[in-house]
């Protein structure tokens, strides 16, 4: 394990700005990277996505953190072998351990100068501590009306996933008792 992830125990809980968590990768798209029509493969992508949501979280919180859910991707343009990609990040809002993270892709052809929105996606990521045990986070500041607004957004995907979550639980309940 590396240490060094893992600063002293007294975790910094105090409310940080969504926009100190933001994140920028910008990597260029490879055949390696190609699916079988010859654009980029989505699982490259989202691998990309999942890297910059955990360094977004992982900065909000000071420390290591786990992908425990990808809420919604959404894939709106392809992307071609060739294109440079930017991936953008940054922590929407924070419960009790965990953090939504916002993610944006862009796509840029940079001999035609093309530049477009390819993806987003939401993602959550609970902290941990040294012993890999769920840890608290600090509160998120949203600065901007835009970031109230992806807040606000944030809690209700929340809401809907615990709601999703126990009418399983209470499908699943029913299902035993029959």
């Amino acid at each position: 394990m590396n240490t060094e992830l893992f600063p002293p125990e007294n975790w910094d809980l105090s409310p940080k700005p969504a926009s100190a968590s933001a994140i920028s990768l910008t990597v260029p798209m490879e055949l390696t990277d190609a699916n079988l029509l010859g654009n980029v493969h989505g699982g490259a992508i989202m691998r990309l996505v999942d890297d910059a949501g955990g360094l977004a979280a992982m900065k909000h919180c000071g420390g290591p953190v786990v992908t425990a859910a990808m809420d919604e991707m959404t894939f709106l343009e392809p992307v071609y072998v060739g294109d440079v990609v930017t991936v953008k990040a940054m922590v929407n809002d924070s419960g009790r351990t965990s953090m939504e993270v916002g993610v944006r892709v862009e796509a840029e052809n940079v001999t035609s100068g093309r530049r477009v929105h390819t993806s987003s996606a939401y993602l959550v990521y609970v902290a941990l501590d040294r012993e890999g045990k769920p840890r608290p986070v600090p509160p998120v500041v949203a600065e901007s009306e835009e970031q109230q607004q992806r807040q606000r957004e944030a809690k209700l995907r929340r809401q809907a996933r615990l709601a999703r979550k126990e009418a399983i639980l209470q499908a699943r309940a029913r299902k035993g008792e029959s």
